[in-house]
């Protein structure tokens, strides 16, 4: 008999991976590249109905929701690694306080599965800047939750996510295909230094088979820091679109979300909470993960161009 008791745990070889956020933009484009890996992938979701169809037949589909601490159990047993790609941002009122407690649920239920490993993926910015918006801050809290359950947690910080499905592309895409021309807030001079989908999933694979140690942060970021006024104007130039950026010091975030209600108003709610963030600079400080993963993300040029020809996906 195994140490566990368990018939299952004598036959099964492969690791079994777990996937939360399936459902999402990075989740699910991150389930295909799982299924070709050595493992037996489960996902979470609220209603498998839906997500079933969209992945292979031996892949696990598992019923549950990070609010609801009992459902993890079931979710999480004999899991070794596990990827939380949730951000509640979209569905909820106060979401500092449902992703605070979604993380607590979920590390909590970890560390009691046996879990190895949680690979999260958050946002960039600087924890010593006192004004770090409410959307970054609690992204960097979950990470500390997710640490703190004695659970080895590595977490990718990253800007903004350049891809067809991203949320933050797609705001950036909506405006500068919609407003010939813009009155830009001040702040749309910020540095940040955004990165291509396939390069945040390319870490996000390579973190699997990471060497067992301690908990770390690793910044990911591509190659250009630049401002977002620098990616309206490379957009533009790649979809052969002539736009004028009049830059105004007085059109603050809040404004500007009402702004943005009046291109994108299915997603009034999380693009006032994204552009509240784009007042901090998103740059990759600590570029240790250009050391421990072989991974050279490409260009902005490269990620928009790509970005542009996946408008579908």
């Amino acid at each position: 008999m195994s140490p566990l008791g368990s018939e299952v745990s004598e036959t099964q070889t492969a690791p079994t991976v777990l996937l939360t956020g399936a459902s999402g933009y990075v989740g699910g484009r991150l389930i295909p590249l799982l299924e070709q890996q050595p493992v037996i992938l489960r996902c979470l979701a609220r209603n498998p109905d839906k997500l079933r169809p969209l992945v292979k037949g031996t892949t696990q589909v598992v019923q549950g929701d990070v609010l609801d601490r009992p459902a993890l159990d079931a979710a999480l047993k004999g899991v070794h690694t596990a990827y939380y790609l949730v951000h509640l941002m979209s569905g909820s009122k106060d979401f500092e306080k449902d992703d605070r407690q979604a993380a607590k649920n979920f590390a909590d239920a970890a560390r009691q599965a046996g879990v190895q490993r949680i690979v999260y993926l958050g946002g960039l910015g600087d924890d010593a800047d006192p004004k770090l918006s409410p959307h970054l801050r609690s992204r960097h809290e979950v990470g500390q939750i997710l640490r703190e359950s004695g659970v080895e947690t590595i977490e990718f910080r990253a800007g903004m996510v350049v891809g067809a499905g991203s949320a933050s592309y797609q705001l950036m895409k909506s405006l500068t295909d919609r407003l010939p021309i813009m009155l830009c807030p001040r702040w749309l001079t910020t540095a940040t230094q955004p990165i291509a989908v396939d390069d945040v999933l390319a870490y996000l694979l390579a973190a699997k088979d990471l060497r067992s140690g301690e908990s770390r942060i690793f910044e990911i970021g591509g190659p250009d820091v630049v401002t977002y006024g620098d990616l309206i104007r490379e957009y533009a130039r790649q979809k052969g679109l002539r736009r004028w950026l009049i830059f105004v010091p007085i059109l603050t975030p809040y404004l500007s979300g009402l702004w943005l209600a009046l291109v994108t108003p299915d997603s009034f709610e999380v693009g006032r909470h994204l552009i509240e963030g784009l007042k901090n600079p998103t740059v990759v400080l600590d570029k240790s993960a250009l050391d421990v993963f072989p991974i050279r993300p490409m260009s902005v040029k490269a990620a928009i161009q790509m970005a542009i020809a996946n408008k579908n996906e």
